[in-house]
């Protein structure tokens, strides 16, 4: 099989289009367009129906495209394997984890991590989907459970609550509950149970809405959620570690919480040796024990 005609076949299918792919490529529409025939001619099949708004695979042409991708994947993660082999940290680095974890408490810590490796080049990933770490989707991932996913290093990192938050000038103005049915008055913010979120979190908005409370906000993400309780428009539900980074938050009834929400750390087996991925790893769990540390001085002060 000709390599080349592949390299050509899977950036035609990637853009849909023969111009596209050639701009890509750095080819001739009519090059590109040669060399798909010919792969065609090899092959004995159709890869691509033809019409006006450009080209559509066919199923040969699927099957091909799946291969091909397949293909793709494993040869960055060569490449990655290889360009770790040297001392140096550097390079891209994809990282998949929450909205509200990745904005909350990842992002803010970033600028550390670029200070002591200035080469490394991060792309942060924040969707509440499972990406598909062995089909690297991404290399590394910081998810809200265990990762069920084989052929993967995994480290639990810490535990997360669901506790509720508020600022001491909307407590001032409306005063603090004492118990859950004081919540009915207040204006509870959240997420929707409905947007994909942790199931700890999930259960506690249920459980706090059955105390018939009259107002709400809800966000698809905690982000949102922050922003609504820092500007005092109610009770916030947010998960316990963005206190710190936001002292101005009040715990408000402090017995209501989730249940414990692990937090994994998670990355492809064949990447164990990245050196990359050691230096996200061990940033990642020196923050966490400061993070601790100072808490566990606070309490002690």
């Amino acid at each position: 099989m000709d390599w080349d005609k592949l390299r050509i076949f899977h950036a035609v299918a990637d853009a849909g289009s023969l111009t596209h792919a050639g701009e890509t490529l750095n080819l001739s529409q009519s090059a590109v367009s040669r060399q798909i025939r010919a792969l065609e001619e090899s092959l004995g099949t159709t890869l691509f129906h033809r019409h006006a708004r450009g080209l559509i695979l066919t199923e040969q042409g699927e099957l091909l495209f799946d291969a091909t991708t397949a293909m793709n994947k494993r040869l960055d993660a060569a490449v990655a394997r290889i360009r770790d082999s040297v001392e140096e940290v550097f390079g891209d680095l994809r990282v998949t984890t929450t909205t509200g974890f990745g904005s909350l408490w990842l992002a803010k810590r970033l600028p550390l991590l670029y200070r002591r490796y200035p080469d490394l080049k991060i792309d942060l990933m924040l969707e509440e989907k499972v990406l598909d770490l062995p089909m690297r989707e991404a290399d590394v991932a910081i998810r809200m459970k265990e990762p069920s996913q084989a052929d993967l290093v995994r480290l639990r990192l810490m535990t997360v609550r669901m506790r509720l938050y508020a600022v001491q000038s909307y407590l001032d103005a409306h005063g603090t509950p004492e118990t859950m049915d004081d919540l009915a008055p207040h204006r509870l913010i959240c997420q929707n149970t409905t947007s994909t979120q942790v199931s700890a979190g999930a259960r506690l908005v249920h459980e706090l809405m059955t105390h018939s409370i009259r107002s709400t906000l809800t966000v698809n993400n905690y982000f949102g959620v922050l922003q609504a309780t820092l500007n005092g428009l109610g009770i916030g539900v947010l998960p316990d570690y963005v206190t710190e980074d936001h002292p101005q938050l009040v715990r408000v009834l402090d017995g209501v919480e989730s249940n414990e929400v692990p937090v994994y750390l998670a990355y492809p087996e064949e990447l164990r040796a990245s050196r990359r991925i050691a230096a996200f790893r061990e940033f990642i769990l020196e923050q966490i024990t400061e993070q601790r540390q100072r808490q566990k001085d606070g309490l002690e002060m």
